[in-house]
């Protein structure tokens, strides 16, 4: 059996893998909420206000998963590792209770008017609610990367008789790796609240759904990929500059490089094997990555052998699960890139009434393609957080505190049976999220438009908002 230090790992793992699927998705789509509701005042077509409807169903789901998973995955901090809060709790405790007091707190009071306020109080507010919870979420992502950040590349405190004391909170917070890790965070939840639009619309349209509010949610989502990949592929170019400076190690695990030199190839397929300290059936690109991470083919990058100490004691993180998780990511990336791209590419053309983006240009494989990566942004996600946790270790706080030191002393087996509950619960709520989703999905598909039920055009609704004070068109029946 294993010992109870990798099973509490493995359950943290599991708790915080399953937690972070849901804020991935809250985050954006506060914000793309918010754009269907504008979009809707300002031109008064019903076809975002239609999209507005369905899409705040799923923010109230994966909120609700998000803040039940969340409260669990805390309590691990005094179940598991109770040596965290000892050690650094000074610093850990005041940047949670931030985001508590700032962030959650934010969208706990404004959600409610979001969710069901939409003709009990004038448009304006019911459109503030919907950016403050927007702007919640936001605040919530900030303060846990900090915290997160921090723990990779901590400063501004100092220990005393083992505890950490924070001498510059300025410091802490805006610690060297946190603006890069926030920005390619945050783009990666644009990145999965994009696809599943698009993913779920395009979904609708295959089974028969032709509204034009779905084709303007494959529009929309598209649209909103291709702009985001490529800053998040700059922003994932600066984010590994950045971890080279200030943890080597983890790149050289992301790398599979085992000898520190010039002229590093970069290494796209393999299979290292730590006892031999070498890559098996090695696919490389010469100077690949002196290339990328030095900008210089002559560059030196480190290797996996640096990190052995004297002893025999390995001071690097587990090579395999850091190289594949990193190529998983990457991997999804492009096919984000490829995909939102070439659909697009094929929704410029002219259509044959003069418009342009028609969704009937999109050829079918296409179509069929933008289902499957409804879910791809969560792939990405749960790739990029494995290198970026794997990678840490053997430290929970770089340099201040080992993870074998803040585990719990408790027996192997009470530890293997929490963690079998937690699997089975976990993957019983991730069934039922997901076959809420597609029941939505399908539900709304048999809807009526919202401008089939509603007497006058967009224009007349929005005038009656006006008319009534901006309480919001009472004509739009509730599902």
């Amino acid at each position: 059996m294993m010992d109870a230090l990798i099973l509490s790992r493995i359950q943290f793992a599991a708790n915080i893998s399953f937690h972070i699927l849901f804020p991935t998705i809250t985050i954006a789509l506060g914000w793309f909420l918010l754009f269907f509701k504008l979009r809707f005042q300002w031109t008064g077509d019903l076809k975002w206000m239609e999209a507005y409807r369905f899409w705040v169903k799923i923010f109230a789901l994966s909120f609700a998963m998000g803040v039940v998973s969340g409260i669990t995955m805390s309590f691990q901090f005094g179940t598991n590792w109770p040596g965290f809060m000892e050690s650094v709790g000074n610093i850990a405790g005041p940047l949670l209770a931030y985001e508590v007091m700032t962030a959650f707190f934010l969208e706990a009071v404004f959600i409610g008017i979001m969710l069901f306020g939409f003709s009990r109080v004038p448009n304006w507010l019911h459109t503030t609610a919907t950016f403050l919870v927007a702007f919640g979420t936001t605040m919530s992502t900030f303060w846990i990367i900090v915290l997160n950040s921090w723990m990779h590349t901590p400063q501004g405190f100092e220990m005393v008789d083992g505890v950490a004391f924070a001498t510059n909170w300025w410091e802490i917070i805006f610690n060297p790796s946190m603006p890069y890790r926030l920005a390619h965070m945050l783009l990666a939840s644009g990145l999965t609240v994009s696809f599943l639009i698009a993913g779920l619309a395009a979904l609708r349209y295959i089974l028969g759904d032709r509204k034009e509010t779905v084709r303007s949610q494959i529009r929309a989502g598209l649209t909103f990929g291709a702009l985001l990949i490529p800053i998040q592929i700059f922003a994932g170019d600066l984010h590994g500059l950045n971890t080279l400076e200030h943890q080597p190690a983890k790149v050289a695990a992301m790398e599979g490089n085992w000898e520190t030199g010039p002229n590093t190839p970069l290494v796209l397929f393999g299979i290292p094997d730590e006892e031999a300290r070498t890559n098996h059936f090695e696919v490389a690109i010469p100077n690949g990555a002196s290339i990328i991470l030095k900008h210089s083919p002559d560059g030196v990058v480190p290797g996996l052998n640096d990190f052995v100490a004297e002893d025999g004691t390995v001071l690097h993180p587990p090579v395999a699960p850091v190289f594949w998780s990193f190529r998983v990511m990457v991997g999804t990336g492009f096919a984000m890139l490829l995909l939102s791209w070439g659909s697009l590419a094929f929704l410029w053309r002219r259509a044959d009434d003069g418009r342009r983006f028609a969704i009937r240009r999109l050829p079918k494989p296409l179509l069929w393609a933008l289902v499957p990566m409804a879910l791809s942004g969560w792939l990405a996600t749960l790739a990029g957080w494995y290198t970026t946790e794997i990678g840490r270790q053997p430290w929970l706080v770089t340099g201040v505190l080992d993870t074998s030191a803040a585990v719990a002393d408790v027996p192997a087996p009470m530890v293997l049976s929490t963690l079998i509950g937690y699997l089975a619960i976990y993957a019983a709520l991730l069934f039922a999220y997901l076959s809420v989703v597609v029941y939505l999905t399908i539900k709304a598909r048999h809807g009526e438009p919202l401008t089939e039920l509603t007497p006058g055009s967009g224009a007349a609704v929005v005038d009656a908002i006006t008319r009534d004070g901006g309480a919001g068109p009472r004509a739009i029946p509730a599902e």
